[in-house]
């Protein structure tokens, strides 16, 4: 037997596997480049519905006065849909944004209206449920696999996304470690066009990894929250610490009254008594009484940490306010979950910030999609080396016999 064929025979087959390695790696670049497809796309579901959908927009007419109040919203509803109870009213972050009033009829059926916030028209109506915004999320969040399957609590999808987490962060660390000196990427960026493919993809890849640091930093250690969080609720631990009883209005403060329900504070006077007694709440939502002993609900942002909703239960028929939830008043748990949350998606300033995700959604995506064409020229080159070389075995075992 040929010595050189011998020798080089272990060498062939490491070859091989290592070809086989790399290609079995496809699947999970596929996988990262769909994860932060969608959530890029995510990001701004709620604008992509304002471009497409002219009833949730604000439009404001050329006179522009003040924003209804929450009481107004009431009135145009009560007007507009006579017979329909309100069960929550909500004002956007964005005031681009028209107002949105979910509301539900004697029947049991329940809609979504969106109101002008200027001139108090309904400019649209849309079934409550499962809507473009939440399936963009459900899809890049937990891969629209169900909770609770009986092997898990949490969606398997769910974890399937957010351990995605662990390399991303490994590979900012690492590429920080590889690349010396990469704050030369901010002074002095390079991005060759004129130097082939190869080099275009290499430097983009670099430049884009460099400029979007504090970008994928965010990104991977809330993901890797979100695993977290769904282990600690596996296991059972209490995001709210302390099992708190529910809060319901006192039988003895429910007025009587013979003429169906009884009278209520308005929405308005509610607010008020919670700016009254807090500084610095920004209402941006109001959930209605349900039943005779509930509450109204009071959610707004704080200004000095809007990563957080701050929530209040005011007595609809006193005016008291029976609980407040302030940032300072969550537990460390729930204080972490809900400004994971907050940071991963964005969405807790407005238009100019969901922009700026945007934007580096797009470069990280971009990254992915470099890396994988990167990875997979250099494997397919390779492989075809290794096929041309076996070939060409083939061919001189053949004429040697």
């Amino acid at each position: 037997m040929n010595p050189d064929i011998q020798t080089n025979a272990p060498k062939k087959r490491t070859q091989w596997w290592f070809l086989l390695h790399s290609w079995l790696a496809m699947p999970i670049w596929l996988f990262l480049f769909f994860v932060c497809l969608t959530g890029t796309i995510a990001t701004v579901s709620q604008e992509i519905v304002w471009l497409f959908d002219s009833s949730v927009r604000a439009n404001p007419p050329d006179e522009v006065g003040a924003m209804l109040t929450f009481d107004e919203v009431i009135k145009v509803v009560e007007r507009e849909a006579p017979g329909a109870y309100v069960e929550q009213i909500t004002r956007p972050v964005k005031s681009q944004f028209a107002l949105t009033a979910e509301i539900s009829y004697p029947d049991s059926t329940s809609e979504n209206v969106f109101i002008n916030p200027y001139t108090g028209e309904i400019q649209g109506r849309a079934a409550t449920g499962f809507n473009f915004r939440q399936f963009v999320r459900a899809i890049h969040g937990w891969l629209l696999i169900p909770f609770n399957t009986g092997f898990t609590r949490y969606s398997l999808g769910w974890y399937m996304v957010s351990i995605l987490g662990i390399p991303m962060l490994l590979s900012l660390i690492t590429g920080l470690v590889v690349y010396k000196k990469f704050w030369r990427g901010f002074l002095r960026p390079r991005l060759r066009f004129n130097r082939g493919a190869r080099v275009f993809w290499g430097d983009f890849h670099r430049l884009a990894g460099i400029w979007s640091i504090p970008f994928i930093f965010i990104i991977s250690v809330t993901a890797i929250w979100f695993m977290i969080q769904g282990l600690l609720f596996e296991a059972g631990v209490p995001f709210n610490g302390a099992s708190q009883a529910p809060v319901f209005v006192a039988r003895d403060e429910v007025p009587v009254s013979n003429q169906g329900r009884p009278p209520l504070i308005s929405p308005d006077q509610a607010i008020a008594q919670v700016n009254q007694h807090y500084e610095n709440v920004e209402t941006q939502r109001v959930d209605l009484p349900s039943t005779a002993f509930g509450h109204y609900r009071i959610l707004g942002r704080s200004q000095a940490f809007p990563l957080v909703h701050e929530s209040f239960l005011v007595n609809p028929y006193t005016g008291s306010i029976d609980q407040a939830m302030r940032v300072m008043d969550q537990p460390g748990l729930m204080l972490t979950r809900l400004s994971m949350r907050a940071l991963h998606t964005g969405d807790f300033v407005g238009l100019s910030l969901k922009l700026v995700y945007f934007f580096f959604g797009v470069l990280l995506t971009m990254m992915v999609f470099s890396g994988m064409r990167i990875w997979m020229t250099r494997t397919f080159k390779s492989s075809k080396a290794v096929i041309r070389k076996k070939t060409q075995s083939f061919r001189q075992q053949g004429d040697s016999l």
